[in-house]
């Protein structure tokens, strides 16, 4: 897979690529706490089964961590992620638990 390099577009308030005319994505909101709630993760159809959504969740939680953030997993995609990862766990909100 070609390096994608991800995008913050606070407009939109998502992480992304941009693949060919595609935008796969992780829809979020930051609060002034220094939390983040990723809410829901979309690949679009044609782009599925080729490993973007882990790729891109791995490279918004590698933001996530160098900007000192707290992580809330809400997407379901995003809390699997970490459970297939568990090292990630470290950024997670203090009282949140996966399993």
């Amino acid at each position: 897979m070609e390096e994608d390099e991800l995008i913050d577009n606070t407009e939109l308030h998502q992480f992304e690529f941009h693949i060919d005319k595609y935008t796969p994505r992780v829809e979020y909101i930051k609060t002034q706490n220094g939390e983040i709630y990723l809410t829901h993760t979309e690949v679009p159809e044609i782009l599925e089964g080729k490993g973007i959504a882990s790729h891109l969740i791995e490279e918004v939680l590698i933001r996530i961590e160098s900007e000192g953030l707290r992580l809330v997993p809400m997407c379901p995609f995003v809390a699997g992620y970490i459970q297939r990862h568990p090292e990630w766990k470290r950024i997670i909100m203090k009282g949140i638990n996966i399993g």
